[in-house]
């Protein structure tokens, strides 16, 4: 199924890029006029793309400070970008459509099926209405939250702070527009121990990053988890365990040396915030090996499908995790929660575990020997980049063009979805009418 667009036919899949490309493009025009920012003249191009590119992908890597550098109207242009980037384009032009009175085609509604990752087409132009009740709810909640905060740190600044670090934590940007009250660049890191502060945040980012189809699981079934759907009970379990495995090493690890309070508050929010919003608490810079490791891994996996996180996704590690359980065990196929995986769920699995780890390496080698910069910060940058996280040793500001082209075609693809780039690339699919002969081969 498909459309014509300027005589050309385009798939579903080419048609969400499509969308996610336009609303760039729109952005850095918007970023360049000469009231977006405080550059003399007007942003360049490249601060304008990266920019625009970062807050559409809802990744929060920059090269220049949101606060100190944009004007209030580029902020709020940016903040624009990251609440339709976080939603989805077509999330939110189907919901436009839909208060409009505007009647949903078959069309629209394939490509609204392919963009939510819903498992049927019907309902899912009602979903969009949920969608946007669930997104407000929760950042007009956590806007409320963070505001004695900020309004005790920035006066009536922080009114505006609180709104834009709350659409930011749940659409899992990590976009901040601190710079210019605690120094640029420098994020949560004066709220470190505020649990007015932290706690909100990582509710935003949990709230945003677990998907829409388990919010609907939730509203539906309450407290009934039984009658939750496989993907949910997956989601909700992974994301359990991938927020408290990491707390406990980074707690006994990075920050052993801290008070309690800040030590258990640094430790929860580095172990939530890498899948995969981009705020920080703690200086990176000075994180052991292992600690940097974690969070590369994590920000790898990411958030749940159909959500506003990117990343490979916890149920893509979760298939492979139990996958590799089931050759184990010697059993045929993959099970979760009494219930049959999909071989065809396990092969997308995998390639998609290599397409990202194939991504990140080669971007990581390029901006390594374009920079002159070890592969070990390049790695964590890329990661950072296709994971859609925006967490940066500090190497991102002072990148030269290509490397912020490379880092620009990472947040892309993680935002958009490995998914929807391998099927925009094939659009036909040939029907196999025939199989070739099986012959056995040995691995590992």
């Amino acid at each position: 199924m498909g459309k014509t667009i300027f005589g050309i036919k385009l798939s579903t899949f080419q048609i969400i890029i499509a969308g996610f490309f336009g609303l760039i493009v729109l952005g850095t025009l918007l970023l360049m006029l000469p009231f977006a920012s405080r550059a003399e003249g007007a942003a360049s191009l490249s601060d304008a793309l990266f920019t625009s590119c970062s807050a559409v992908c809802v990744t929060g890597l920059v090269v220049r400070d949101t606060a100190t550098y944009w004007t209030l109207f580029g902020q709020i242009v940016i903040l624009v970008l990251i609440q339709i980037g976080g939603l989805g384009i077509v999330t939110v032009a189907a919901f436009t459509a839909r208060i409009s009175g505007r009647k949903i085609g078959l069309l629209e509604r394939s490509i609204l099926q392919d963009s939510l990752s819903a498992h049927q087409l019907g309902g899912v132009v009602k979903m969009t209405g949920f969608i946007f009740k669930i997104a407000f709810s929760a950042e007009l909640i956590g806007a409320l939250l963070v505001l004695p905060s900020f309004f005790k740190a920035f006066g009536t600044d922080g009114i505006f702070v609180s709104v834009f670090h709350s659409v930011s934590a749940f659409c899992n940007a990590g976009f901040d527009i601190l710079g210019s009250h605690t120094g640029e660049f420098s994020s949560l890191t004066a709220f470190s121990s505020d649990l007015l502060v932290v706690i909100p945040t990582c509710l935003l980012i949990t709230a945003g990053g677990i998907g829409f189809l388990t919010w609907e699981d939730m509203a539906t079934h309450k407290f009934n988890i039984k009658r939750y759907r496989m993907q949910s009970k997956t989601i909700l379990t992974a994301g359990v365990f991938l927020v408290l495995a990491p707390m406990v090493l980074l707690f006994f690890t990075d920050f052993s040396g801290m008070p309690f309070r800040e030590r258990i508050c640094l430790a929860l929010f580095q172990s939530v915030t890498p899948r995969t919003a981009g705020f920080n608490t703690a200086d990176l810079t000075k994180m052991t090996g292992p600690g940097l490791l974690i969070t590369g891994m994590l920000m790898l996996i990411g958030g749940a499908p159909g959500s506003t996180a990117g990343g490979m996704k916890t149920t893509t590690a979760a298939v492979l995790f139990n996958n590799s359980l089931s050759v184990i065990r010697r059993k045929k196929a993959v099970r979760m929660f009494s219930r049959r995986v999909e071989d065809s769920a396990v092969k997308t699995a995998a390639a998609l575990l290599l397409m990202y780890l194939t991504l990140v390496t080669a971007g990581a080698i390029i901006i390594s020997i374009a920079e002159g910069l070890p592969l070990r910060d390049c790695l964590f940058e890329t990661a950072s980049a296709i994971g859609t996280v925006g967490l940066t040793l500090g190497i991102t500001p002072g990148l030269g063009g290509l490397s912020r082209t490379v880092l620009e075609i990472l947040m892309f693809f993680g935002r958009v979805g490995g998914l929807t780039i391998m099927y925009a690339a094939i659009s036909s699919r040939e029907t196999e009418v025939s199989q070739y002969p099986v012959e056995k081969i040995t691995v590992g």
